[in-house]
């Protein structure tokens, strides 16, 4: 086995061609981000939890861009996305998945007599060996009832193979009492002598509707000491054809649910073969708007797999018909997509951005979606975990052409998030209009696990919100709160500290603020100061200002020594679930460091950026025994996006601003066709190196490192010359 895996590697080193139309699926591996760290030289630290570290939490099932369904394999319940690659038993295959600890709606099995299962021990073994995977796509063989299981998707709906052995009498459980979310409400019941339907509830209710090509005998709740399941018997349950389950969801009824799979699964009578080659088309084309040249044949894997992940979430909770339940749960038919929420937080540095560069009528719904649970949740504009990130996403999404929304109605629930306190807006917003900084609760001795304020993150990253709002005040000429919205774009200065170089909380006493006493850079924290991180992974976060940030520091070598100190010295050594994968003391495994490689852009040091990307990108991606495993956890597509624009050689520093920081591409050349305009440019590479000499846009020198999203969406070729 290490035999063929150092085969593997040595082939991956060969340099590649250009990836062939036609071919860019099979780059693709729906596996990479789910295994799960365990060396202390991965996770940064020695395991003393009996718990696993937080992995990428990536799924492998079968699944189209941003669809209501994810049929995907689950082999942990309460386990991120359900799938954990050292795991060696599938519970079900659920047709919901984020990579966060949630859904997992409605998992289904196929079992038999001859595997004795029971209500409270029906899982089966299986190995990697029988497994494999493929956009829309996803196989394994059920060692205990030697079913070779077989999943593919439409938009909402899966369709399931199974083939059984021969003589083996055929059943299927519905799990229905089990997902991510511990469901109290559920239904299955027979529906029509082929069909049964339900429904389950778990971060919303999903509707199932079922359609089986054998001829159903009854279906039953069956309970055994605390577990119960249903379970599917058929009539002449023991012949020869494989059982096909096609299902079709919806979060608004069961008769929806059947409209739905009759319209993408009934209604033209496609075979398995044909819905699985419709998958893989569509993939082929969504991934088909980039193509590369060069490289090595590991690294055009990685970016395809990566650029596939980007396109996964968020996901559609509208129908065929077009309604959907809106934020107050009433059934609403809109003229569009309705989608769930961004994650917000990750994702706004860099995912949104590269899925509305390819799917622009995607990320437009998603804003439209946006904006009607904002307009009836009290105006806000809906946040996500941290911070009040959807006003970059959308100020950079208008400002890079996508303008089928109302920017009017999103910039007010923007400014209100901005600017009035209330609930459903930005927490401690009062401290922060007040002051133009939040202060963090006086304490002492806080575990890395005790949540607070977050006071220093939420104080910068408002700021950065702030001038997103101002971007949008601009072009609706909002001359006023557009002045207002700057001034408080520079609150990132109030809690930085020059005697330290570090921002550091501060606490109220007897009216006035005064410096957390209890400071420790590499100590990190789940929400004490910092939004889970440590004081040296929230350095340099003003990406709207650099400038201005780099003349906190008293010159640039105090910010390079700085720099130079974060990927070089160790970090202490602290336990934190999902703070894994270091250089030096930076963590690449959780999203607040991400954009700090680039400061060494602004001191004039760009080669020590790009000598710390090839790192990152040659060394967190692909980590782990069956290298598999990112260096953290992927946060619904943000890690694997951070890698996908580095690889191409543009990364959205200030994703509010249509603008690109230029970086040097793992590529020799890349042809990007935007969605936006359907025109296609060029980022061509030339030479060999880490320092760029040299940047070209349409034949002309650029000037500084920003490329601007204009120029590109007129088809200029980018020439980045290294040395």
């Amino acid at each position: 086995m290490k035999t063929k895996q150092l085969l593997l590697l040595s082939a991956a080193l060969i340099a590649a061609t250009q990836v062939s139309a036609g071919d860019i699926t099979k780059h693709v591996n729906p596996l990479m981000g789910t295994e799960t760290l365990w060396s202390p030289q991965d996770l940064g630290y020695t395991r003393t939890e009996t718990k696993r570290a937080w992995g990428a939490e990536t799924f492998p099932g079968a699944a189209m861009p941003n669809a209501m369904v994810q049929a995907t394999p689950v082999t942990m319940y309460h386990s991120g996305s359900g799938y954990q690659y050292e795991d060696h038993q599938i519970y079900g295959f659920a047709h919901t998945s984020k990579g966060h600890w949630n859904l997992l709606h409605v998992p289904i099995l196929p079992v038999t007599t001859e595997g004795q299962w029971r209500p409270d021990n029906y899982c089966s073994w299986f190995s990697h060996e029988h497994e494999s995977a493929s956009p829309g796509y996803y196989q394994v063989l059920l060692d205990r009832y030697q079913v070779n299981a077989e999943l593919t998707t439409t938009l909402r709906c899966a369709y399931h193979r199974y083939s059984f052995r021969a003589g083996d009498e055929k059943m299927l459980l519905v799990d229905i009492t089990h997902s991510n979310a511990h469901p109290h409400n559920y239904q299955v019941k027979k529906a029509a002598d082929n069909a049964f339907s339900g429904y389950q509830d778990g971060e919303g209710r999903a509707y199932f509707y079922a359609v089986t090509n054998y001829e159903i005998n009854q279906v039953a709740m069956v309970s055994e000491h605390r577990n119960s399941v249903g379970v599917v018997t058929f009539k002449d349950s023991r012949a020869a054809k494989p059982l096909e389950v096609r299902i079709g969801f919806s979060f608004v009824s069961i008769d929806n649910a059947k409209a739905n799979l009759e319209a993408e699964l009934l209604k033209e009578g496609k075979t398995f073969t044909e819905v699985r080659r419709d998958a893989d088309q569509t993939w082929e084309k969504l991934l088909g708007h980039v193509r590369i040249s060069g490289g090595t044949a590991q690294q055009q894997d990685m970016f395809y797999s990566t650029l596939y992940r980007a396109f996964l979430w968020p996901c559609l909770r509208s129908d065929a018909n077009g309604e959907y339940r809106d934020d107050h749960g009433q059934v609403v038919r809109g003229d569009y997509a309705y989608y769930t929420d961004p994650s917000l937080w990750d994702t706004y540095r860099n995912k949104l951005i590269l899925l509305g560069m390819i799917s622009p009528e995607v990320v437009a719904d998603i804003i439209k979606s946006c904006v009607d649970r904002g307009e009836k949740h009290g105006g806000y504009m809906p946040t996500f975990f941290h911070g009040d990130h959807a006003s970059a996403f959308v100020a950079g999404s208008w400002l890079r052409g996508i303008h089928d929304f109302d920017l009017r109605r999103a910039y007010q629930l923007m400014l209100k998030n901005a600017t009035v306190p209330g609930r459903g807006g930005r927490p401690y917003l009062d401290e922060y209009l007040e002051r133009g900084w939040i202060s963090e609760k006086d304490t002492t001795n806080v575990p890395t696990e005790d949540e607070y304020k977050g006071s220093v993150t939420k104080t910068v990253e408002y700021a950065y919100d702030d001038y997103a709002t101002a971007l949008v005040a601009r072009v609706l000429k909002d001359k006023k709160n557009e002045k207002m919205l700057l001034q408080h774009a520079q609150n990132y200065k109030n809690l930085f500290d020059p005697s330290t170089g570090f921002w550091r909380g501060k606490v109220l006493r007897n009216g006035e603020g005064q410096w957390i006493e209890e400071f420790f850079p590499n100590y990190p924290y789940y929400q004490y100061m910092y939004r889970e991180a440590d004081a040296w992974n929230s350095l340099f976060f003003a990406p709207h200002d650099p400038a201005g940030m780099i003349a906190l520091y008293p010159s640039y070598q105090a910010v390079e020594q700085k720099l130079d100190s974060l990927f070089s010295v160790p970090c202490g050594g602290y336990e934190a679930w999902n703070l894994t994968g270091y250089l030096g003391t930076y963590c690449h495994g959780n999203q607040p460091g991400h954009g700090i490689p680039y400061t060494y852009y602004f001191i004039d040091r760009q080669e020590k950026a790009q000598h710390v990307l090839n790192i990152l990108m040659n060394n967190y991606y692909g980590m782990g025994e069956h290298h598999l495993a990112y260096a953290g956890m992927d946060d619904a597509g943000e890690m694997s996006s951070w890698y996908a624009l580095n690889a191409m050689g543009i990364y959205t520093y200030s994703p509010a601003d249509p603008q690109y920081i230029v970086t040097v591409p793992l590529f020799d050349k890349v042809e990007f066709t935007l969605g936006t305009t359907g025109k296609t440019f060029v980022i061509r590479k030339e030479g060999q190196g880490e320092k760029i000499r040299q940047i070209t846009i349409g034949g002309k020198p650029l000037k500084g490192w920003f490329v601007n999203h204009a120029d590109l969406a007129q088809g200029k070729t980018l020439v980045i010359k290294v040395e």
